[in-house]
């Protein structure tokens, strides 16, 4: 019985011990989870206050894909895609500010980010009239604009758009413009789902101070037969086209009406401000940027200074549009008939992509202009990837959109951009009718491509007839390709004497088919960004590798005659020397560090390089300092690896030796 007694006691013991040691653990699980809280209040509650200004470049690019279900989060349900859960808190996201979403509802948020790609939690919290700062500058918001400026048609085209982006965007449009300017906004549903754009929305739109019609596609066409349907049921003088997920800021309308009156052959686009995927918050981008497209015909922003009007009275205006080579192509007005005049959509394009492309390239060349008006402001929900899925696929509706557009419009550089464009090939150029295209370009009488290029955008990345395109090729000395065109260049006549590129270029091009043939792919190296992928954004160092194939582009170079060494997405060779101090400190580590970077093209001295053909160098022309491949120290890596750099010129060096293999890029 004793030792009975002992042993229970000894369980119970026991018992009691784990008891209080689950307890004592869950009691420092729950501490932690509530300071946790604590800190994440804390820390949303006195947000880190956005950028005043942030550029539009680099723009985020847009591509489709599939989104799955049965992640962590769980399956969607129909209930998650039909319910309606807007209830805004007032104050919410005021004068553009970020919204915090409590955290017992970060799940719930990250949950439903993936129905429309942004974070819907936050935009369901912002009342539909959610003020927004000025952001006019001065000199805007002081200009005055003619009263009898032309009415206009909103055209509005939504697909399962969410609830509050949407009757924000029209909320915006009715409450930040002129009653007597908006004659009607028309709200074109692209075969939505959602339950609550049907009825629901109907019913709200009725009682809107502003006439709003919607028309509804029988099946999922995309946004140009979608636009076509709202411009052809619109009565306003002008056509205004907006994204279904907008905010319109304070004067936004009249800059655009104004410049359509006085040339009615402008398409005319406002400042397009970020609104943010993730807290919505509004942040404002500088006036002075343009668009282009890349050589994938993707659009891209640009930076640098554009002249703006070209007569003298504007020259110095900063409220004067500027031309701009692309637009973005979800935010513009036109002439209603300058619209239907200049072939109005390429209407056999399907769903999304490359309509931008077709339109910029139309106006310009057909005797119109693309501008940017700085005093017009809307913002945009950018998002890092779309929620839809594209009828057909993807990538075989954008290559027969891009196809489309530059097979009637690109003349000679179809063939490059066909060539050299990850998707699109010579192939797909066979299977695309565009006999109707290119017979309206030819009733337009409209200028070539090669006229596009040398008028409207000069400063452009592409080839040219009087440029180099190919790749440069360090000439190692061992190759047969760099044996041969070394032996070539030291056999010129008069080859001491000239240092033009011109000259170069008549040179290279004579031996091209040479020269490509004898290129070795596993041993000849090639100029190409340290990196995998080319930068857009910030400064890159140079390296060297193996000389690709001809559909990458990261070894593929244009240089202009005036010493420009350019690439894809508007980047260039650069001279950046480093600081003296980091110089200082890499020698005592017995380290090199590049000061040659790809970056953004600016046209300055640091981007200018000459190149002797006798001693086959390519050097800064400012500093006289030559192109040479050495070993540096990567310090976070801690392993060797080539970079290209600026050093004393040494014709005998054999890292400073560099040729040039041309590639064709048309027919």
């Amino acid at each position: 019985m004793g030792l009975r007694f002992q042993q229970l006691k000894k369980l119970w013991l026991l018992y009691l011990f784990l008891l209080f040691f689950a307890f004592f653990m869950f009691a420092i699980s729950i501490n932690l989870y509530v300071a946790s809280i604590q800190t994440a209040d804390s820390e949303l509650r006195h947000p880190k206050p956005p950028p005043k200004r942030r550029s539009l470049w680099p723009h985020k690019s847009i591509v489709a894909h599939y989104i799955g279900k049965g992640d962590i989060f769980g399956n969607m349900t129909a209930d998650d895609y039909n319910i309606n859960q807007f209830k805004p808190v007032p104050g919410e996201g005021a004068d553009g500010r970020p919204v915090v979403v409590p955290p017992r509802d970060r799940f719930r948020m990250q949950r439903f980010f993936r129905l429309n790609s942004f974070n819907l939690l936050a935009s369901d919290r912002i009342p539909l009239n959610r003020t927004l700062k000025d952001y006019r500058t001065p000199e805007c918001r002081d200009k005055k604009y003619d009263s009898g400026l032309p009415s206009t048609s909103v055209i509005i085209v939504f697909h399962n758009e969410a609830w509050s982006v949407l009757l924000r965007t029209i909320t915006s449009v009715i409450n930040r413009s002129p009653r007597h300017l908006l004659k009607e906004i028309i709200l074109v549903d692209d075969a939505s789902e959602r339950s609550y754009l049907k009825r629901q929305l109907e019913s709200y739109i009725r009682v809107l101070t502003v006439p709003t019609r919607i028309y509804r596609m029988k099946k999922r066409s995309g946004l140009v037969p979608a636009r076509l349907l709202g411009a052809e049921h619109a009565r306003g003088d002008v056509l205004t086209f907006l994204d279904a997920h907008c905010e319109c800021s304070r004067g936004w309308l009249e800059p655009l009406l104004a410049r359509i009156k006085e040339a009615r052959n402008v398409v005319i686009c406002p400042v397009i401000d970020i609104i943010s995927d993730d807290n919505f918050s509004y942040t404002k981008t500088f006036e002075n940027h343009w668009g282009g497209f890349n050589w994938q015909l993707s659009f891209r922003w640009f930076s640098s200074e554009r002249k703006r009007q070209t007569t003298e009275i504007t020259a110095k205006d900063s409220t004067a549009p500027i031309a701009t080579p692309g637009m973005a192509g979800g935010l513009f007005a036109i002439d209603r008939n300058y619209f239907y005049e200049m072939g109005s959509y390429d209407s056999n394009m399907r769903v999304w992509g490359g309509e931008n492309v077709e339109m910029s390239f139309r106006i310009w060349q057909c005797g119109g202009r693309v501008e940017i008006s700085p005093c017009s402001h809307v913002g945009h929900v950018f998002r890092s990837s779309t929620p839809y899925t594209f009828p057909g696929g993807m990538s075989e509706v954008l290559t027969d959109n891009l196809a489309r557009a530059a097979t009637v419009w690109m003349d000679d550089w179809q063939y490059f951009v066909m060539l050299y464009t990850s998707g699109l090939s010579l192939s797909v150029k066979d299977k695309v009718n565009v006999t109707e295209r290119v017979a309206l370009r030819e009733k337009l009488q409209c200028k070539s491509f090669a006229w596009y290029l040398e008028n409207i955008w000069p400063e452009h990345f592409f080839p040219a007839p009087d440029r180099f395109f190919g790749k440069i090729i360090w000439l190692d000395g061992e190759t047969e390709c760099a044996q041969a065109y070394s032996k070539h260049m030291k056999n010129l006549p008069g080859r001491a004497l000239s240092r033009e590129w011109k000259r170069a270029f008549e040179e290279i091009e004579s031996k091209s088919e040479e020269f490509m043939s004898l290129i070795d792919l596993e041993r000849d190296k090639c100029l190409r960004p340290l990196k995998e992928v080319a930068p857009r954004s910030s400064l890159q160092p140079v390296t060297v590798g193996d000389c690709t194939s001809h559909a990458q582009t990261m070894d593929m170079f244009v240089i202009t005659p005036k010493g420009q060494i350019m690439t894809n997405d508007n980047i260039c060779l650069a001279y950046r020397p480093p600081k003296q101090g980091v110089i200082k400190l890499l020698k005592n580590r017995n380290a090199t560090t590049s000061n040659v970077m790809l970056t953004q093209c600016a046209g300055d001295a640091s981007q200018l390089w000459n190149y002797d053909m006798d001693t086959q160098q390519i050097s800064h022309r400012d500093t006289k300092l030559c192109l040479t491949l050495k070993a540096a120290t990567n310090a976070r890596l801690q392993k060797q690896e080539k970079v290209v750099l600026c050093m004393q010129c040494d014709f005998k060096d054999i890292t400073q030796k560099w040729g040039f293999i041309p590639l064709p890029w048309r027919l």
